[in-house]
C-alpha cells in the first residue's frame, strides 16, 4: 500500500470508519440470513470495501452512483443510513426501498444512489442516461457506474462504452475485478485476457488499472477521473483489482477455488492494511481506531434492532408502484 501523504486525520478516520462499518455490517448480514431474517439472494462485498469507500470519498453530493446487485457497500459509502439498508434487507417498510427491493435493489434518489441492479451489466446503459441528463442540463456532476468482471462480456458493456465516448458523457466506468464471474475465473471467460481495462482503448476512453485493495490508490485515481469528466472531456474507465473473500452469494460454497488462494489474498485485506499504514504514518492512533471500532459495533447493533422492530409493508402496498395498461 502506498503512503497516504495527502490524507489528514479526519479523512483517515472517516475512511477507516466506513470500511469497518461495511465489513461488520455484512458479517452481521450473513448471520441474519442464516437465521432466516433476510430472504432471497444475498451477495456480500467483504474484501472489496476499499473500492467503494475510496471512490466515494472524493465525490460530491450531487454525483450519481449506480451499481450491480453487490450493492450494500456502495449504498453505505454513499451515505444511506445502515438502519435503512438493514431494514430493506429484512423487507421492512422503513427500508430505503420500502421493503420491496431487498438486497439487490437498494435505492435512495435524494442521495442520488440509483440502485442496486440485478441484471448483469443492466446498470451501464442507465448510467449513460444519467450522464446524458447531466449534459443536457449543463451541470458538472458525474456518474460513477460500478460493475463486476462478469459484466464485461455482455452487449450492454460495449454499447454503453461506445455511446458514452461518442457523446462525451460524464461517466466513470468503475470495474471491480474480483477475478470471478460467479464461479468462473476471468481468464476462462474472456478471450482478450485478464487485463480488461485495455478494452476501453477500442472506444477511445482513457483507462487505468489500479490496486483495488488500496483505499488511498482508489481515492487518488477517482479524483483524477472526476477532474476529466467534470470538464466535459468524456468518460474514464478504471479497473480496480480486488478480491471477494466470500462466495458469489450465500449459497455459493466456492468449490471452484482453493482455500490457499483465499488465504493468500486475505493478506491483502484492505482494512488491516490501511489501519497499519495510518498508525505507522502517525495519522491516527491505535486508541482512536479502537474507539471507531466500538462506534461501528454500536451502529450495526442498532441497525439490526431497528430492522427487527420495524413493521412490514401494509397489504395495500401490494398495489403500489405497479404499472398497468
Amino acid at each position: 500500500m502506498k503512503v497516504a501523504i495527502n490524507l489528514d486525520k479526519a479523512q483517515v478516520a472517516e475512511m477507516y470508519r466506513q470500511m469497518a462499518l461495511i465489513r461488520l455490517f455484512e458479517e452481521q448480514c450473513a448471520r441474519q440470513y442464516q437465521q432466516g431474517k433476510i430472504r432471497g439472494f444475498l451477495h456480500l462485498y467483504i474484501g472489496q470495501e476499499a473500492v467503494a469507500v475510496g471512490a466515494m470519498s472524493v465525490t460530491r453530493k450531487d454525483d450519481y452512483v449506480i451499481t450491480s446487485y453487490r450493492d450494500h457497500g456502495h449504498a453505505i459509502a454513499k451515505g444511506i443510513h445502515p438502519n435503512a439498508v438493514m431494514a430493506e434487507l429484512f423487507g421492512k417498510v422503513t427500508g430505503c426501498s420500502g421493503g420491496k427491493g431487498g438486497s439487490m435493489h437498494l435505492f435512495d434518489i435524494e442521495k442520488r444512489f440509483m440502485g442496486g441492479h440485478a441484471i448483469v451489466a443492466g446498470q451501464m446503459p442507465l448510467a449513460c442516461g444519467l450522464g446524458l441528463a447531466i449534459k443536457r442540463k449543463k451541470e458538472d456532476s458525474a456518474v460513477l457506474c460500478f460493475f463486476g468482471d462478469g459484466a464485461v462480456n455482455e452487449g450492454y458493456f460495449h454499447e454503453s462504452l461506445n455511446l458514452a465516448s461518442l457523446w462525451k458523457l460524464p461517466v466513470i466506468f468503475f470495474l471491480e475485478n474480483n477475478m470471478y464471474g460467479m464461479g468462473t475465473l476471468v481468464s476462462r471467460a474472456r478471450a482478450a485476457g485478464k487485463d480488461i481495462y485495455l478494452a476501453a482503448d477500442a472506444y477511445n476512453i482513457p483507462a487505468a488499472q489500479i490496486d483495488g485493495m488500496d483505499v488511498a490508490a482508489v481515492r487518488e485515481a477517482t479524483a483524477e477521473a472526476l477532474k476529466r469528466v467534470r470538464t466535459g472531456d468524456g468518460p474514464v474507465f478504471i479497473e480496480a483489482m480486488t478480491y471477494r473473500f466470500r462466495g458469489h452469494s450465500m449459497s455459493d460454497a466456492s468449490y471452484y477455488r482453493e482455500s490457499s488462494e483465499v488465504e493468500r489474498e486475505q493478506v491483502r485485506d484492505p482494512i488491516p492494511a490501511f489501519k497499519k499504514l495510518a498508525v505507522t504514518e502517525g495519522l491516527i492512533s491505535e486508541k482512536e481506531l479502537a474507539q471507531i471500532d466500538k462506534e461501528v459495533e454500536a451502529a450495526v447493533t442498532e441497525s439490526i434492532k431497528f430492522a427487527n422492530e420495524s413493521p412490514n409493508p401494509p397489504m395495500e402496498a401490494l398495489f403500489e408502484h405497479i404499472i398497468a395498461s
